[in-house]
């Protein structure tokens, strides 16, 4: 019966447990060199968070579409400022990046007069600029 308690009480960590001491220099010596043979695991860093650059494009000519197209493939958000663009340029932009961003199920969300931002898929973009507003201000009225 005592050795069943005996058994419990070590097993809950009640129990003392005797501690070897080691006088023969050798032994202590080898046991330091297999400490220090281990290697280590491989270290990773808990942030790993990626910094994201977003590219801001004024496009003068359409060819440039298919550089901002890459960008948004890459997965890079672009905002584009079509303020000084002519109107049918301006048409022709949007229209291109955003089926572009739809075949690559993006977002767009229309910042400003003439300026566009286009998400890739990975991202979110938050918050709206109150539509009824700008229409009122005629803003939408030139990308019809």
């Amino acid at each position: 019966m005592a050795k069943l308690v005996d058994k419990v009480l070590g097993f809950m960590g009640f129990e003392e447990e005797e501690v070897e001491i080691i006088e023969d220099e050798e032994l202590v010596q080898e046991e330091e060199s297999s400490f220090k043979k281990k290697k280590n695991g491989p270290i990773f860093s808990l942030h790993t968070q990626k910094q994201t650059k977003v590219v801001v494009c004024v496009p003068k000519v359409f060819e440039d579409c298919q550089y901002i197209a890459d960008h948004l493939k890459n997965r890079r958000p672009v905002i584009i400022n079509l303020e000084d663009a002519d109107k049918e340029l301006a048409k022709r932009v949007v229209d291109f990046i955003s089926g572009t961003t739809y075949a690559l199920s993006g977002n767009m969300q229309k910042v400003g007069n003439g300026i566009f931002l286009f998400v890739p898929s990975n991202m979110d973009i938050a918050g709206e600029i109150n539509k009824e507003q700008d229409k009122e201000k005629g803003l939408f009225t030139w990308i019809r």
